[in-house]
């Protein structure tokens, strides 16, 4: 008999300590509900004691939860429509409100971060969302976390994962990125010709001031295309030797003019000087 009543006893404490003993991990936080009331006190992690048929504990995840939001179909400020998603980053931090002031906060965010992503879609334009998208994700942030906070719910962070463009959207910028880069290949083009342009006008004053300049860039041009070897090389001649040769050359002296008669010495004309060879005539 004695047996039989210690046996019922540990029975009965074991079902009142299985019924009464709850464990909360460590990323998690208990709520106690005492005939559907709600304890100010949060249990802390580890063993949380309840009283059997009375209070029922309900675990709150407080971990960092990702979520992806769906792509959304918008039409952007300059009328452009795109298809973008994101995904979001949020965690409780009252798990108190999070439990009492709205049914399902997962759900309940997902809705908001879908809204506010379209919302944001069709306020932006299609330069933004391509390349400006740090604004954006601040800014979507804000709009969620603005509800978010009467959840007990802390929007960590949103970003913008990927915007999708129709196929003739995307041959139209990759038609205009391509007119973009030709248009710089000929204004650099230009830009190259033009200070050609200076350096020759330069080097022609200074070969128009020494012509032997003129003559050494001949022969330097001569001696680029000569070491290809696969071509016939015609070498005028330098008209500067012959310019040379010229100055070298001794002339012929000019011939003297013919002597001229002497003026009358006392009544008589003073004959001019014989050359050799004139004959003499008898006075």
């Amino acid at each position: 008999m004695v047996v039989e009543i210690l046996s019922a006893v540990v029975v009965a404490g074991g079902a009142w300590l299985a019924a009464s003993v709850r464990v909360v991990k460590q990323y998690e936080r208990g709520l106690v509900f005492r005939f559907g009331r709600v304890r100010a006190k949060v249990r802390e992690p580890g063993l949380a004691v309840l009283v059997p048929f009375m209070d029922r504990i309900q675990k709150v995840n407080m971990q960092i939860v990702t979520m992806p939001i769906p792509a959304q179909d918008g039409i952007t400020r300059d009328n452009v429509t795109v298809r973008v998603d994101a995904v979001v980053y949020f965690k409780v931090i009252d798990p108190v409100v999070a439990a009492v002031n709205v049914q399902d906060y997962r759900s309940a965010v997902g809705q908001v971060a879908q809204t506010s992503l379209r919302s944001i879609i069709g306020k932006s334009e299609l330069d933004d969302l391509l390349s400006n998208r740090e604004r954006l994700n601040e800014g979507l942030e804000l709009m969620i976390d603005s509800p978010a906070l009467d959840w007990g719910i802390h929007i960590d962070r949103v970003e913008i994962k990927d915007v999708a463009l129709p196929e003739a959207m995307k041959r139209s910028m990759s038609r205009q990125a391509e007119a973009e880069r030709e248009r710089r290949a000929r204004v650099i083009s230009a830009d190259g010709e033009l200070q050609a342009s200076h350096k020759l006008a330069q080097a022609a004053a200074t070969m128009a001031d020494t012509p032997s300049a003129l003559q050494l860039r001949l022969l330097e041009t001569v001696v680029q295309v000569s070491s290809e070897k696969n071509s016939t090389l015609v070498l005028p001649f330098p008209v500067e030797l012959l310019r040379f040769l010229d100055a070298q050359t001794p002339k012929p002296a000019p011939p003297e003019p013919p002597a001229e008669a002497k003026p009358e010495v006392n009544g008589h004309a003073t004959p001019a000087p014989r050359a050799p060879g004139d004959a003499v005539l008898p006075d």
